[in-house]
């Protein structure tokens, strides 16, 4: 996570992270997704701070379907909003929000434990996200403090578990989003791979981060064959051609989204989100680009 994003996240006292996907009919014809191409609002976040309303209209105008959401931990509200209100904001706009962004806990935020994480007020973030029509609540991201050695790895997992079966009760579905730290090797062993291992296979999924997993040296399709129908939801978004590898607009990076795509059956995937977590100008420039990319080349 870089450093502006986590100010970010911090000063607004949501403890969320960002992620990007949508969902997906697949077709005899192709694997891709044919019905929605997805936004992950951390990419606009700062419009939905201002004017959520306009941002979901400007963000349906763009070609968009669904979003996922990313400040319910903190708040206990989606942009300020009770869940049947944007419920309706969604409606609206024509949109659906089949996944959201959630924190697992352990940090606390000024010496307080964080409502609406996997660890504290788990149960209301559940009914919540039923009630806005959420279908696939994420572990979103881990902070320093919360990775630690390959036990806590185990831990996470067993919590992982916990929070699926709950989703379960309610008709949902538990998934976690990597970054790129889980692919780092830890005493000889991957965490991402004790993670896949150590959780129950049908109480948690993956939201595969296809940037992150790419940085971090792993081949997405690789994950695919190793781990058929684990992968519901993906972000989309690229890597720049610098020597920084950075993020940049879908199409104009170096990820091979033609042959990943080609493997969405595998995958299991089901909803797609695109993010891009800094853009070089207004950010609805960026995913205007992006969508344009996708419907040109993916689906």
């Amino acid at each position: 996570m870089s450093t502006s994003r986590r100010a970010f996240v911090k000063s607004a006292g949501l403890l969320s992270a960002g992620a990007f996907l949508a969902p997906s009919l697949l077709t005899a014809a192709s694997s891709a997704p044919k019905s929605y191409i997805g936004l992950q609002l951390y990419t606009v976040r700062d419009a939905m701070q201002k004017d959520p309303a306009g941002t979901l209209a400007q963000v349906a105008q763009l070609g968009y379907t669904s979003v996922e959401g990313a400040t319910y931990t903190g708040s206990q509200n989606f942009y300020g909003m009770t869940p049947a209100t944007f419920a309706k904001q969604l409606k609206q706009a024509g949109l659906i929000m089949p996944s959201s962004h959630y924190r697992l806990g352990e940090e606390q935020y000024q010496n307080q434990p964080v409502q609406g994480t996997m660890l504290y007020g788990w149960d209301k973030a559940v009914d919540d996200a039923a009630q806005a029509g959420v279908k696939y609540m994420v572990c979103a991201y881990l902070s320093e403090a919360e990775r630690g050695n390959l036990d806590h790895y185990k831990l996470l997992a067993d919590r992982l578990n916990k929070a699926g079966e709950r989703c379960k009760k309610a008709g949902l579905q538990m998934c976690y989003h990597n970054h790129d730290f889980e692919f780092m090797a830890l005493e000889g062993q991957v965490p991402y791979d004790v993670l896949l291992r150590a959780t129950d296979k049908d109480l948690v999924k993956m939201e595969l981060d296809l940037y992150w997993a790419t940085k971090a040296g792993k081949d997405p399709v690789a994950l695919f064959q190793q781990h058929p129908g684990r992968f519901p939801l993906w972000h989309v978004k690229d890597m720049d051609k610098t020597p920084k590898r950075d993020f940049t607009e879908v199409g104009s990076g170096v990820i091979d989204f033609k042959r990943i795509f080609a493997q969405a059956g595998k995958s299991g995937m089901k909803y797609f989100f695109v993010e891009q977590d800094q853009t070089p100008g207004s950010p609805f420039d960026s995913i205007k680009k992006s969508i344009s990319h996708i419907k040109r080349t993916l689906v």
